[in-house]
């Protein structure tokens, strides 16, 4: 059994992830850490998993995850205190998939002029793999540092990638319009994210301004090989979980609907968890499971191509799973491959 790690096990992504594991055929998990006062049982933060887990909270100790014999690590901490904290883990060679966004974008430049801070950790910055398994999988098996994607950007990219790849869309030119359930905003309460607040109501933030975007730029610009500019616009729905994102484009060329599904099935066959589909797809089809559902239209003119994912498990904790499977040499299938 590889026995495994997950620091910050309060919030959504973390059950998500015990969840997952804990029907992993290959995985003990040995430890799970938090930062709150006190040892609290797991199952206590998480009634749900009430007799299924036994394990007890306990603060980070790198020396006692060495002792134990962990070696990978989850990181479910928050934006600026991975950088903080996974360096120790790393010197002393245990391998990272990392749930933040410290170390997904390349250029620290770029991080600070999104995330208003200076990167602190430039050596493990400059050695992270991004870890959207369907564009960077070959490099996973080697890296001891997985950015985990976020759920987002993976939408967006997972979206455009067959597009940009051959180039048949105008690269600048690019509208991503995206809805996301109320758990992507985590479990720490905040006034924005009240039930009286988000309930009967739909409503767009970050505009222009969504920390997002030079991650979905960053990745789309590999793909295409040149840069690539998108407008990101996010908005926040009343339900629980699921993302949808409506990605409009302009075509250099004139192209059926049945043209661009080839294409779309071609590009993602060796993908088990895209599902390229003809009907139109909903948040429920992808909730609670590791798939993202892709479908592509001609309107006028211009592509529009809709894509599904729950942000919790394909967004976050399951796509991690996904990764740690490719790093350890495993079917990336691996605890995955049911419906939601």
């Amino acid at each position: 059994m590889i026995k495994v790690a997950i620091l910050g096990g309060t919030g959504y992504t973390a059950v998500e992830l015990i969840k997952i594991l804990l029907r992993h055929p290959e995985v003990e998990i040995a430890a799970v850490t938090s930062r709150q006062e006190g040892t609290p049982l797991v199952a206590e933060s998480h009634p749900g998993l009430t007799g299924l887990i036994d394990l007890r909270m306990e603060p980070l100790d790198t020396d006692k995850l060495v002792a134990r014999g962990i070696q990978y690590v989850f990181g479910c901490l928050p934006h600026g205190v991975s950088m903080e904290t996974l360096p120790a883990l790393l010197q002393r060679g245990l391998r990272v998939i990392d749930l933040s966004a410290d170390y997904r974008l390349r250029d620290p430049n770029v991080f600070a002029q999104w995330y208003g801070e200076s990167h602190r950790d430039l050596a493990h910055l400059a050695q992270a793999v991004y870890g959207l398994p369907e564009i960077y999988g070959e490099a996973l098996p080697s890296a001891q540092l997985v950015a985990n994607p976020g759920c987002y950007p993976q939408t967006a990219i997972l979206g455009l990638a067959p597009l940009v790849a051959g180039r048949y869309i105008d690269l600048t030119n690019i509208i991503v319009d995206s809805k996301s359930g109320v758990s992507g905003a985590g479990r720490a309460p905040k006034p924005a994210f009240h039930f009286p607040e988000c309930n009967e109501s739909v409503a767009a933030y970050s505009i222009g301004q969504h920390r997002h975007t030079p991650e979905i730029e960053q990745t789309l610009t590999d793909v295409a090989g040149q840069p690539v500019e998108v407008i990101f616009t996010p908005h926040l729905i009343p339900m629980n979980r699921g993302i949808f994102s409506t990605i409009y484009a302009t075509p250099h060329r004139t192209l059926t609907d049945s043209q661009l599904l080839d294409l779309f099935r071609a590009y993602y066959s060796q993908a088990p968890f895209i599902r390229v589909v003809a009907h139109l797809p909903a948040t429920k089809d992808s909730a609670h499971s590791n798939f993202v559902d892709i479908t592509v239209r001609v309107v006028r003119g211009r592509i529009v191509v809709l894509v599904c994912e729950d942000n919790l498990i394909r967004g976050a904790s399951g796509v991690a799973v996904q990764n740690f499977n490719r790093m350890a040499g495993l079917d990336e299938k691996t605890a995955l491959w049911t419906h939601g």
